[in-house]
């Protein structure tokens, strides 16, 4: 309890465990002013990702619905991934003693040209694919 002053996911536990269960683990590991710091799939990716037997790069539509989403199983993959909307990340984090210090999109350079099996460089151009909070715990 309270030994430490930063903690980092990179992907991580910020997309594959319950945040409502790893984010109170992480407040209760931080000292008063410590740091979080944690990347993970933004939420708009993770609603224009589509769920097929093989992987397949995020299209331009809204596949899922935004209000609700929590828990995510895709049919090319056996794991489970986790995506919150924003303004309940906002609660969750404040209800545990953090403060948000900056919402990072992640946005392609323009002279992007690589794709990756989830997200081609262009949209990621358009639209974040990655996000990152950097919280301090209040005290």
């Amino acid at each position: 309890d309270a030994s430490f002053d930063f903690a980092i996911s990179e992907y991580g536990a910020a997309i594959w465990c319950d945040p409502y269960e790893w984010i109170p683990e992480a407040a209760r590991l931080l000292r008063p002013g410590g740091r979080l710091v944690f990347l993970g799939n933004h939420t708009l990716l993770q609603l224009c990702a589509p769920d097929t037997e093989a992987v397949q790069p995020a299209g331009d539509r809204l596949l899922r619905d935004y209000f609700g989403l929590h828990r995510l199983t895709w049919v090319s993959d056996e794991g489970v991934e986790f995506a919150l909307p924003y303004g309940e990340w906002f609660r969750l984090l404040r209800a545990n003693g953090f403060e948000i210090e900056d919402l990072i999109e992640l946005q392609a350079p323009a002279d992007a040209t690589r794709d990756v099996d989830f997200v081609t460089a262009d949209w990621a151009r358009r639209w974040p694919s990655e996000h990152v909070f950097k919280v301090v715990k209040r005290g």
